[in-house]
């Protein structure tokens, strides 16, 4: 079951986020909207997104170990791309260290940073979370 996340599962993402290498830092200071799924009352994957004007940054998707593999990242993915064209979002950008592929296959593409929306650079996911190693991709919602 998809749903939207509250603030009591916050340290289940936390947990989750951080048994996936992934950052949570900013986590309770950012506005970063998540959606969870749950099995059995518990949460086994999370992504979020922080909407900046028409762009939205996808932050943060984890999948429990023993969930992967099943497709469960992809629902949650398509789950933020419907929210996000919702919202009236115009594209999604992302960094990332270890999913090129899986983002690629879901049609976003590789970038420069320097090329992502403004107000994107200025986010703390940007200036200092992620390394200037990651991977930056976009995807255009609409035209």
């Amino acid at each position: 079951m998809l749903r939207t996340a509250d603030p009591s599962d916050l340290d289940a993402i936390a947990a989750l986020l951080t048994g996936g290498a992934l950052p949570v830092d900013d986590l309770r200071i950012s506005s970063i909207g998540f959606l969870v799924a749950e099995d059995a009352g518990t949460i086994v994957g999370v992504v979020g997104l922080e909407t900046f004007d028409e762009a939205g940054l996808l932050r943060s998707l984890a999948v429990a170990p023993a969930q992967r593999g099943q497709g469960l990242g992809g629902e949650l993915v398509e789950a933020l791309e419907r929210d996000a064209c919702d919202r009236g979002l115009r594209q999604l950008v992302l960094l990332t260290q270890t999913a090129e592929r899986f983002f690629a296959q879901r049609g976003y593409r590789v970038i420069a940073r320097a090329d992502a929306p403004a107000a994107i650079q200025g986010s703390a996911e940007f200036r200092s979370i992620c390394p200037a190693s990651a991977v930056c991709m976009v995807k255009a919602l609409r035209d």
